[in-house]
């Protein structure tokens, strides 16, 4: 497991360096200077090279990319701002603010936002599909997959405004969204993200509704769950103990992607609802050619899908048998 781990660490680390590398090869494909944004109307070829040497762009794009990546691991010094600590991702091009600062400040709001709706959308969703399963054939099961279906059909943007006016201005059943801090007040901090959980879960809901079904349908039918039903064990145990738990290997597997690309950043969620967070951040940083604010944002999505693929990988030997004894 020790070198397992180690292996793909390497492999992780090789992969965002790659990601960094092509990010950056594509921000200076695209012909726009940053430095035009903070020097102004009334800008001098003067003062657009002073800019350039404070933000560190007036070196070549290998050099500025070699910069950029040792200031990870030892720290840089920024003419104008001083000595960045590492790990530094360096300053905003819109409003020279410490990247890792913008980005920690927004991360909470994204965590929030991504656990809560995960709970929501793995509850209903494998409950839903497990009933579906056990009821194949039935009412149930016609119900669930139906249901499934149309709500994987829709769209955040376009269900989150509707709730919005039904839910909230209409009926005024929930608060508007925002985000209170969870150790500020717990119960505003789960008001306020009561209606985006609901939505994102929703649609997330309908997938794993289907994928659960599709999985346990096929599991039961496995030659390993007829011989324990042949054996005299109840059903229940049956279910629980071999069909449940051959089947959740794909389900984890897509679990573990699906929430790290929702901590990457739910760009279309956040937006829709007015959240600032690191998805919300990630299109700012487009829109504004926000180069290290861009970096910083493409990194921790990576890392987040990096990591939670070694997790799943390592949580797979627990959840199925089989695998421990291959």
């Amino acid at each position: 497991m020790f070198r397992f781990l180690v292996r793909r660490v390497l492999g992780a680390m090789v992969i965002l360096l790659i990601i960094s590398a092509v990010t950056f090869w594509l921000f200076y494909a695209v012909p726009r200077d940053p430095a035009m944004m903070s020097c102004g109307k009334n800008c001098t070829p003067d003062m657009l090279q002073q800019i350039r040497h404070n933000l560190g762009i007036d070196h070549p794009i290998p050099v500025q990319y070699w910069y950029w990546l040792k200031g990870i691991f030892v720290g840089r010094e920024y003419t104008g701002f001083g000595h960045c600590n590492a790990p530094c991702l360096g300053y905003s091009f819109a409003n020279n603010e410490p990247i890792l600062g913008t980005i920690l400040d927004r991360l909470p709001l994204t965590l929030s936002l991504a656990f809560g709706s995960a709970v929501v959308f793995l509850v209903f969703g494998i409950g839903a599909g497990m009933i579906a399963a056990v009821k194949q054939g039935k009412w149930q099961d016609k119900v669930a997959s139906s249901t499934s279906l149309v709500a994987s059909s829709l769209q955040i943007y376009f269900i989150g405004y509707i709730a919005m006016y039904f839910l909230v201005s209409k009926l005024g059943w929930l608060d508007n969204p925002s985000y209170t801090p969870i150790t500020q007040d717990p119960a505003s901090w789960a008001s306020g993200l009561l209606l985006p959980w609901l939505v994102l879960a929703l649609i997330w809901t309908a997938n794993y509704t289907r994928m659960t079904r599709s999985q346990l349908v096929e599991t039961l039918s496995e030659d390993y769950v007829r011989t324990a039903k042949a054996k005299g064990m109840s059903a229940r145990n049956v279910f629980f103990r071999f069909a449940w738990r051959g089947a959740m290997g794909p389900i984890v597997t897509i679990f573990g992607i699906d929430l790290a690309t929702l901590i990457g950043g739910a760009m279309i969620t956040e937006y829709t609802f007015s959240l600032q967070g690191v998805g919300r951040l990630a299109v700012d940083s487009v829109a504004k050619s926000d180069l290290p604010m861009l970096l910083g944002v493409t990194l921790l999505a990576a890392g987040a899908i990096v990591f939670f693929n070694i997790i799943v990988d390592a949580v797979y030997a627990l959840i199925d048998p089989r695998i421990r004894l291959a």
